[in-house]
């Protein structure tokens, strides 16, 4: 059982993927990172000896601090948080336990440098419909709670990505992160990031038809062609239209994770 100042990986897995979910921090040593480089998802890596030069960036947040084993490392940068007034519990049991669990861990090694705001920046084509609206709410949700995308015309998307040091996404030149064979690039992402949970996979399905004109692929895909296409005539601004996407998947997220078993009918046939 945890104690009253640690959240289990049962209860983390539960937050992580939502709008809700405190921010994450991985103050492991860089031994015990570099003994398995990955990360929970979400999380920020953030050295522990200098606290004084990242607590600012944490106040109005709840925190879970995530160290090797949940042990006095993360303890003691939980305790010096709460004493700065930010909310702050340890992940019980640390990374080691959370991966020996099962629970779907992001190699470090497949994530983009962060610039010097701490963030990661991403280019694709502006006037998103379904693709450049699902990645962004994946990273969003499980790479990167604060990253930048920035929507460009088509032509501009790699000189972008260069010359602001962006990762591109999403377009028809041979880059890492975009279509491959009959998967969609939100399905390349989820292998990409280790993120192939159940219920991921399931909304990869949904997007993959809804994207790839093959609505037959799901019972779900049209509903989510109709409502991006119904998006994308409501917002001019693709930053708009993409804060307001977020709220669509979460809620196709969490259909997927929570409800695919429930039905609906009111009023019963004879009442």
């Amino acid at each position: 059982m945890p104690s009253l100042l640690e959240i289990s990986s049962e209860k983390l897995a539960r937050l992580i993927g939502t709008p809700k979910c405190p921010a994450l921090i991985d103050v492991r040593t860089d031994e015990d990172f570099a003994a398995d480089p990955r990360l929970v998802p979400g999380s920020v890596r953030r050295d522990y000896r200098e606290l004084q030069l990242w607590i600012d960036d944490l106040y109005g947040q709840s925190v879970i601090v995530i160290c090797h084993r949940g042990k006095k490392l993360s303890h003691g940068i939980a305790a010096w948080l709460r004493h700065a007034g930010i909310k702050a519990d340890v992940l019980e049991g640390g990374f080691e336990a959370w991966a020996g669990s099962g629970y779907p861990a992001v190699p470090a090694s497949v994530l983009p440098k962060r610039d010097e705001q701490g963030r990661t920046v991403w280019v694709t084509r502006s006037r998103p419909k379904i693709d450049r609206i699902a990645c962004p709410w994946l990273i969003r949700r499980f790479i990167d709670p604060n990253a930048v995308f920035l929507f460009v015309a088509p032509s501009e998307v790699e000189a972008v990505a260069d010359r602001f040091q962006a990762t591109p996404f999403d377009i028809d030149a041979p880059i890492r992160l975009s279509h491959r064979g009959e998967l969609c690039t939100f399905d390349v992402m989820v292998e990409e990031f280790g993120l192939a949970t159940d219920p991921l996979l399931h909304l990869a399905t949904i997007v993959r038809g809804a994207d790839t004109a093959r609505l037959d692929l799901s019972p779900q895909a049209p509903g989510l062609l109709a409502a991006s296409l119904g998006l994308s005539r409501m917002y001019a601004d693709d930053n708009e239209q993409l804060e307001a996407g977020l709220l669509l998947y979460d809620a196709f997220y969490r259909w997927c994770r929570d409800a695919t078993d429930e039905t609906h009918n009111w009023p019963k046939k004879g009442a």
